[in-house]
């Protein structure tokens, strides 16, 4: 069995930190645990706004706290955000995140995240990333 905290998981090294300001991310279950996927609470603050395109990941993300929106830039749909919505990326979609407030989410990864991983120019993962020490 795998217990974690919040507070453990950051003071390990655990908590991420986007070099564009935008957000925060704990990884609380990273792939070096085994259970093929990662689990993360992930803040998007406030004002943030931004492209992603996980090519290489599925996410699905689930809002616990905050407003804002995402949109799919293949058709331009725009889906409101607020706490209990689940978004799910299952086909790679290429998407703008809005936070119209700080939000908190609960992000899961398929194939998991290795622990230190920041977006790319184009909004992705590397499946290569260094791992937590």
């Amino acid at each position: 069995m795998i217990v974690r905290t919040m507070q453990a998981a950051a003071e390990s090294g655990r908590k991420i930190v986007a070099p564009t300001g935008e957000w925060d991310s704990t990884r609380l279950l990273l792939k070096d645990d085994g259970m093929g996927f990662s689990f993360h609470i992930t803040t998007i603050y406030k004002g943030a706004d931004f492209r992603m395109h996980y090519q290489n990941h599925l996410e699905s993300v689930y809002c616990i706290s905050g407003r804002g929106e995402v949109e799919t830039l293949d058709d331009g749909k725009v889906y409101p955000i607020e706490p209990g919505t689940i978004y799910i990326l299952d086909q790679h979609d290429r998407h703008i995140l809005r936070a119209f407030e700080e939000m908190k989410m609960a992000c899961v990864f398929n194939p998991p995240l290795n622990g230190k991983e920041v977006h790319n120019a184009e909004g992705a993962y590397e499946l290569d990333a260094e791992p937590i020490d």
